[in-house]
């Protein structure tokens, strides 16, 4: 199992959490997503290593971003 964190920029609400978790969770391979709205951190489980670009792109189709991309 590998586990990769980043941090979502934007994020102000539930429902926030709720778009990332749900886009993210989508992505081939990931088998947890987890998100703290008061950090900004998202944490990603999967079979073999995350796929950072997969990750990025599920982010930025929930309408936020990752710090640093």
């Amino acid at each position: 199992m590998s586990t990769a964190t980043y941090t979502v920029t934007g994020m102000t609400c539930a429902h926030c959490v709720s778009a990332v978790t749900e886009e993210v969770g989508a992505v081939p391979g990931v088998t947890e997503v987890v998100v703290d709205l008061e950090s900004g951190s998202l944490t990603v489980s999967s079979e073999s290593p995350v796929d950072d670009d997969a990750v990025a792109a599920a982010v930025d189709e929930a309408g936020y971003a990752l710090a640093g991309r």
